[in-house]
């Protein structure tokens, strides 16, 4: 009966030193990952792209509206006179809105 206890204490003093050991080691492994990290950001900065993503894209818009051009049905000056056109409305329509807003006659209410 004696035996039997020392040897639970024995086993159990054993479980806590492993545990407490790994413990430890997770908090090595996680202190050497972080520095590690630390090390790889100051050899290898990470770069903003901000930039050259809106030029791509100032490009690709570019790109777009002069093929667009090019392969429209229509002659220069129809096409010319169809986006005046069309911005003309759209600005009549906004400045409607806006008178709507200003005097409150908005539709509905």
């Amino acid at each position: 009966m004696k035996m039997n206890n020392v040897v639970k204490s024995i086993l159990k003093t054993a479980v806590y030193l492993m545990d407490q050991t790994a413990d430890t080691v997770d908090r090595a492994s996680s202190r050497a990952s972080s520095m590690a990290e630390d090390a790889r950001d100051a050899i290898y900065p990470r770069e903003d792209h901000t930039l050259r993503n809106f030029l791509a894209f100032a490009a690709g818009v570019g790109v777009g509206i002069g093929a667009g051009m090019l392969l429209a049905p229509s002659s220069g000056e129809e096409l010319r006179n169809n986006i005046t056109d069309k911005v003309q409305e759209i600005t009549n329509r906004v400045s409607s809105r806006a008178d709507e807003y200003s005097t409150g006659t908005e539709g509905g209410i």
